[in-house]
């Protein structure tokens, strides 16, 4: 059957088959939770061994009713096998790394195959994805995995859309289908909009902002400003980063100002414009080596710095105003 057709099919068969709700855990495929019906080329062999039949039986051919049942009994064998490569699956999902909102998230599937049974031909498809992806598991291959992306509109947990698992092996002429669906769900950041950062916590470009090595304590780094001299370029720090990112230099203990406090209140806007700004802040702020704190009506976040606390303070603006 082609992927024109498939959508269309798949609208009315939801209707006759109830879909099953979100599973915790591993699950399993049963023989009460796989469908099969004859594709379109399934249809075209059974029309040809009707016809077959009737030209046997008019003109009394031996040999052509004998050809006959031993299409038909292929057949019956191939929706056997249709049904048996997808018994028995194991499957469990687990989220991809956190995106912000309109940025592609992803769900990695992982499928086990207890039996150690080849399985070929799994097509993998999430509820409103444009093509499906496709697995095989070749003979003695116990697990799998496939990642199945999924586009992402708003802020807040995401959870992973109904999956499908269709199949036309081995002969094309069955589709063979069902709705595992392990419950997991993605955290989506709000979109950042990045404006410049409220004052206060930010490195100045003075000459009182920079002092040479031993005279005061490292307090961190920062964008290198144009008009800067090279001396104090954190080299290592560049090598890392191999040209990607802009040069950094070192800041030590009379340069730095008090912790940057990234508040509600310094926004303006509706809700959601107020989270896009304040997570444009933390990420630059993050990105700039400040020690940072987060205030939201419902909650504040005290001052720090790292990766571990830029994730909380996203995480809080992702779910604001619940924090759940």
């Amino acid at each position: 059957m082609s992927q024109a057709s498939s959508p269309k099919r798949q609208g009315w068969l939801s209707k006759l088959i109830p879909p099953h709700s979100a599973e915790p855990g591993v699950v399993r495929l049963g023989r009460r939770r796989i469908y099969i019906l004859p594709n379109r080329s399934g249809l075209l062999f059974g029309i040809t061994l009707i016809l077959m039949l009737l030209g046997a039986i008019n003109y009394q051919l031996a040999l052509g009713h004998a050809l006959v049942f031993l299409l038909a009994s292929l057949g019956l064998i191939s929706m056997l096998h249709a049904q048996r490569n997808l018994l028995g699956l194991e499957i469990q999902a687990q989220p991809g790394p956190s995106v912000h909102a309109g940025e592609p998230g992803s769900f990695r599937i992982q499928v086990s195959n207890p039996d150690g049974r080849p399985r070929s031909a799994l097509e993998w498809q999430l509820e409103r994805q444009a093509m499906p992806r496709r697995l095989d598991l070749q003979l003695k291959q116990d697990k799998g995995w496939v990642t199945l992306d999924m586009a992402t509109h708003q802020r807040g947990w995401f959870a992973m859309p109904r999956l499908t698992l269709s199949s036309t092996y081995p002969l094309g002429w069955y589709r063979t289908w069902s709705h595992p669906w392990p419950h997991t769900r993605l955290l989506v950041y709000p979109a950042p909009s990045f404006t410049p950062l409220p004052p206060g916590g930010s490195f100045q470009g003075d000459s009182h902002a920079i002092v040479q090595e031993g005279h005061g304590d490292f307090s961190g780094l920062r964008e290198r400003q144009p008009a800067e001299t090279l001396r104090h370029v954190a080299w290592k720090a560049a090598a890392r980063e191999q040209g990607q990112k802009p040069l950094l230099v070192k800041v030590f203990g009379e340069g730095r100002n008090e912790d940057l406090e990234l508040a509600w209140t310094s926004t303006a806007g509706d809700d959601e414009t107020r989270l896009s700004i304040l997570t444009g802040w933390v990420l630059q702020a993050e990105r700039q080596g400040l020690r940072y704190s987060l205030t939201l009506p419902s909650r504040t976040i005290p001052a720090a710095s790292g990766a571990a606390h830029c994730q909380r303070c996203l995480q809080a603006l992702a779910l604001y105003p619940d924090n759940s």
